[in-house]
């Protein structure tokens, strides 16, 4: 019997069966070869420091509402790669033996609409693992676009985990003049040079008064860490009437942001960068594009830590207590 992982509590997990609901005629059925665990978002969702840990988001009220039965138990991930093994009569694509990236939770077999979720082909040249990045180079590159960068532009990206790092190197190949990487880590600020930034800062530095005494503010900030923290120094670091994308998920309360300083005062703009949860983003073709755009990217140092699908919860365990991990994956 096929097992699936679940968010059973804070800290807890399970690989749980589940039965195979039969064939349908529009649905495709693949099997799972690898999948990415991105370290943000799900281990926001493993501490139970995630709003959805007792709230849902309400998609019609565009809301989050109580729900104390909401939040367990929950499937995590979406960075999935498998093999089409079963197809529909009417399920013309993805054709049975066809590679597949779907962001759809970590799991050994998914059955979906062929129309439903937004999967991908894979090409032959794409390595299983190198896929597991292809929702996250969605996500770099939204947050990119987002920043409106306009040729030669000034940019800061603040978190330089997997995409921090991808983020450097996409916002130079869209025209990006002079790049700045800021975050506590000394390797990772290591690897933005090496994959393009200008120059690399400690978190813990006064970024925008560093930038602002040279003389050089940047024209557009992007914050993936997720920290209070940073947004604030992001919008300590911008010129006047400067831009802010703030690309992370964001927990806790945010007593670190004083929108009374900089943002007010230097007429900022902030924008959230999100493409899921019905918002009008075209994802099938932000996932082509980034597809694309893959090949292009340096990734083989992103993925630092590998698990077996069996060892999920060993997994998890590891990677909360881990600083220095950038991608994990779990292979089938």
């Amino acid at each position: 019997m096929p097992r699936e992982l679940l968010l059973t509590g804070v800290r807890a997990l399970e690989l749980a069966d589940y039965d195979e609901t039969p064939l349908r005629d529009v649905e495709v059925r693949a099997e799972a070869i690898v999948s990415g665990i991105s370290l943000g978002t799900e281990l926001a969702l493993y501490r139970g420091e995630s709003p959805f840990r007792n709230r849902r988001f309400d998609l019609d009220l565009r809301l989050f509402v109580d729900d104390p039965s909401f939040g367990f138990p929950a499937g995590l991930g979406y960075e999935w790669v498998g093999r089409v093994i079963e197809a529909g009569g009417s399920a013309t694509a993805p054709r049975v033996g066809e590679r597949i990236h779907v962001t759809l939770p970590h799991r050994e077999t998914h059955t979906f609409p062929a129309d439903g979720p937004p999967w991908v082909a894979l090409p032959d040249e794409l390595s299983d693992e190198r896929a597991t990045l292809l929702q996250s180079t969605a996500i770099a590159l939204q947050a990119v676009r987002d920043a409106q960068l306009a040729p030669g532009a000034r940019v800061a990206v603040f978190g330089l985990g997997a995409f921090g790092l991808l983020a450097v190197q996409l916002a130079r190949l869209d025209g990006a003049g002079f790049v700045v990487g800021v975050d506590p880590l000394g390797v990772r600020r290591e690897l933005a040079t090496a994959y393009g930034a200008d120059l690399a800062f400690d978190s813990a530095a006064d970024v925008g008064l560093e930038l602002k005494r040279a003389g050089e503010p940047a024209d557009v900030a992007i914050e993936f860490s997720g920290r209070y923290e940073a947004l604030q120094q992001a919008l300590r670091s911008v010129k006047v009437e400067g831009l802010v994308v703030a690309a992370g998920f964001y927990v806790g309360n945010g007593n670190a942001l004083r929108l009374g300083e900089e943002w007010l005062h230097n007429r900022l703009r902030m924008v959230a960068s999100m493409q899921g949860w019905g918002v009008p983003v075209d994802r099938r073709a932000l996932r082509a594009s980034a597809l694309e755009l893959l090949a292009q990217l340096r990734t083989d140092e992103l993925l630092t830590h590998r698990f077996a699908f069996r060892d999920a919860s060993r997994a998890y365990a590891a990677l909360d207590a881990k600083r220095d991990a950038l991608r994990a994956t779990l292979a089938y």
